[in-house]
């Protein structure tokens, strides 16, 4: 007979938490999760998951002009905002159910509170119950953050955009990240007045440098309003929007202003610290290779930990957790050579080093070509693709793949096995070519970029 209520308690229904639950249930342990908003986390509520319906809807206005690019009469077009959030709303509900679902067909006890640490075996309800477990694992995933900037109580957030009762005429989009740039083409596509401002030199920090600029430039080609090196110094509302100050002295009008400048992990007040678990500056959760944390009998998973932040990633953590610690398998999580689309318009897909990254511990080769697609050149669209190898010249290992363009993500998802493997130039040149596809550039790129 256990001393405990449960072998595991798990603080969070997320992606990573719900994983973590629902393969522990299943290797027989006794599970109970809490969960003070909706099952699902971030990326089913209000994050990937939304984000990539309203990705679709906005696809549309471009695929209407390019249809009539291939000879179809196109009737008059317009964007019902509202009747879409309703058919949203429905579906997130719709996953949400499957997630609960889910859960307790494992033998998941749920409950609808918020959890907070009392001691490393106890967590106290917000209902006012208290529950004890072997083992505790914290997946309370992230919130966005906004700066201290006078007037930022008028914007929103990515979370608000899901739930606006109207669509804004005139949207100013604040960072400078891939949830920027990502809302910022969904919002033009959906027919809004997009100004994007970033205060660094350019977009997408982290990424390839050509890759980087190259969406900056399709994405003003498309309307974007998109400006490096500007951020607001002061937002005020006055009749009919909201007046921006900006740090050029420049003044702009907006409907909704989105601040999308980075996500916090949300660790305050849960009882953390004061327990002996150690948090970084950002509030992360410090863990080790096996998501353990400095206090033995308490975990953390996905986004709480800010190591990947990514949907995939947490719910890997959360599998290989349930396997270290009820499997007797210990699981480390490999965090190298992840695949990631950002679906920008066009979308992004990318896997491994950077050119730049590459550059600091490795003699490279530069694969590159870019070209207009057969179909935007058809439809007679100015919209090129972009596709790289970087490879490691002595061994010719392919240390990263980056590709702009149509369908970028589905390809490097594909392509990310190849990599993950250790495929080499040769192993892209001996692949015969799909004919005609965007994708045969990959294997068909011989000679390298001089210097």
């Amino acid at each position: 007979m256990s001393d405990f209520d449960y072998d595991l308690f798990v603080i969070g229904g997320g992606s990573g938490g719900v994983r973590a639950a629902r393969w522990s249930a299943m290797a027989g342990a006794k599970v109970g999760l809490c969960e003070e908003y909706r099952y699902g986390g971030t990326c089913v509520i209000r994050g990937c998951v939304p984000k990539k319906l309203m990705v679709f809807a906005s696809s549309f206005s471009e695929a209407a002009e390019d249809a009539e690019g291939f000879g179809w009469t196109m009737s008059a077009r317009s964007f019902d905002w509202n009747w879409f959030i309703s058919k949203k709303d429905s579906e997130i509900d719709r996953l949400e159910e499957i997630y609960a679902k889910n859960l307790e067909a494992a033998g998941v006890e749920i409950r609808k509170a918020r959890g907070v640490l009392k001691d490393p075996h106890t967590v106290e309800l917000s209902t006012g119950d208290v529950v004890t477990a072997k083992h505790i694992l914290v997946a309370t995933g992230g919130a966005p953050f906004a700066p201290e900037v006078p007037g930022v109580e008028h914007t929103i957030s990515s979370n608000e955009i899901f739930h606006l009762k109207e669509q804004p005429k005139r949207m100013l989009i604040v960072g400078g990240g891939y949830i920027a740039c990502e809302f910022a083409g969904i919002m033009n596509g959906l027919g809004t007045k997009v100004t994007q401002f970033y205060r660094g030199a350019q977009i997408l920090r982290g990424f390839d440098d050509e890759v980087r600029g190259h969406i900056a430039e399709e994405m003003r080609k498309k309307g974007i309003d998109l400006h490096v090196g500007r951020d607001v110094m002061s937002i005020e509302k006055v009749e009919g929007g909201l007046k921006v100050k900006c740090t050029d002295g420049t003044f702009s009008e907006h409907d909704v202003i989105l601040y999308a400048t980075g996500r916090k992990p949300l660790t305050a007040g849960m009882g953390l610290e004061e327990l002996g678990v150690k948090l970084d500056r950002n509030g992360a959760i410090e863990v080790d290779q096996f998501s353990q944390t400095a206090v033995p009998s308490i975990f953390a998973v996905g986004d709480v930990t800010d190591r990947v932040n990514l949907t995939p990633v947490a719910i890997r953590e959360g599998m290989a957790f349930a396997e270290t610690v009820f499997k007797a398998n210990p699981t480390p999580v490999d965090h190298a050579l992840i695949p990631t689309a950002v679906f920008t318009q066009p979308e992004i897909g990318t896997i491994g080093l950077s050119q730049e990254e590459a550059r600091e511990d490795h003699e490279i080769e530069v694969y590159r070509s870019t070209f207009r697609p057969m179909f935007h050149a058809f439809a007679d669209r100015d919209q090129r693709m972009l596709m790289k190898l970087i490879v490691d010249k002595p061994t010719q290992k392919v240390l990263g793949v980056h590709i702009v363009g149509p369908a970028a993500g589905e390809m490097i998802q594909m392509v990310g096995i190849a990599v993950k493997m250790g495929a080499t130039k040769q192993d892209f040149d001996r692949t015969m070519a799909v004919h005609p596809t965007a994708a045969e550039e990959l294997v068909t790129m011989r000679d390298p970029v001089p210097g």
